[in-house]
């Protein structure tokens, strides 16, 4: 080998190391910003409680909530038309046919399935368009019981109205509600507040404007589908959110990177 091709190989070799070392480096990245974010929840959530007790108090005790949950157990069960399984609980974002399964569980109101959706969302869900895998979201109301409010089940009656318009509004509508911008701080519970759901639905093309969708969310349309799901929810045995499950197995989700990187999935 000339010395200028034996030149050239070591240069290509370095610059294979350096692209290596770079992709390993966005990965600890995200696991380390996972890590933190599932330390701090529980610390969040007492910080939160004592916010939102404070907030209501300010408010006059009524939590600034526009719409009573006292008698939704009692109307009949509406189901989006895109929901899957027994009571439409099944929510399926891609992937049908795929060998593997993964369900996610969340709070709409929890910090730390916020920082994951901002960290893992979006990959996690192109790899299930790609048909990588099949994900399923199930959503629950842990800090509607815990702290107080009503956010967690309003934001998934609206998440259900956005699933009957199709799957991919609901898919971009739950990732603006989690995203940086939009997520509010837990003790405000801002979610309860059917006009701040509709302001961020503007921002998704196929709700804007759409008075099917609006009606449904201000009318409470899928209220007591909202309900089916924290119970299909609290029948899963989660223990705190996020949890992710592969294939029936919980998964850390510090691990998660490593985990989609065995089925496919490259993290940017």
């Amino acid at each position: 080998m000339s010395k200028r091709n034996s030149q050239e190989a070591k240069r290509a070799a370095r610059e294979r190391l350096r692209i290596e070392r770079e992709k390993q480096a966005r990965k600890d990245k995200v696991r380390r910003q996972l890590i933190v974010a599932a330390a701090v929840v529980g610390l969040l959530a007492v910080v939160g409680g004592i916010g939102f007790a404070v907030a209501n108090l300010e408010r006059g005790g009524d939590g600034g909530t526009e719409k009573s949950w006292a008698t939704v157990a009692d109307r009949k069960l509406v189901k989006p038309v895109n929901a899957q399984g027994e009571n439409g609980t099944v929510v399926v974002l891609g992937g049908e046919d795929a060998k593997t399964t993964i369900d996610v569980y969340e709070d709409m109101r929890c910090p730390a399935c916020a920082n994951f959706e901002q960290q893992l969302g979006e990959p996690l869900k192109q790899g299930a368009k790609d048909g990588k895998y099949k994900l399923q979201v199930h959503l629950g109301a842990i800090i509607d019981g815990n702290v107080g409010g009503n956010g967690s089940k309003n934001a998934i009656s609206a998440l259900g109205a956005a699933l009957n318009v199709s799957t991919e509004a609901f898919t971009e509508y739950h990732s603006l509600l989690y995203s940086a911008e939009h997520h509010p701080a837990e003790p405000e519970d801002k979610f309860a507040d059917n006009d701040y759901l509709l302001e961020v639905a503007e921002n998704v093309e196929a709700l804007k404007g759409n008075k099917k969708f609006e009606q449904a969310v201000e009318k409470g349309t899928y209220d007591k589908w909202a309900l089916e799901m924290v119970e299909s929810f609290n029948d899963a045995k989660i223990q705190g959110t996020p949890t992710v499950r592969i294939d029936g197995k919980d998964v850390e989700i510090s691990k998660l990177p490593a985990e989609l990187d065995k089925l496919g999935v490259k993290l940017q």
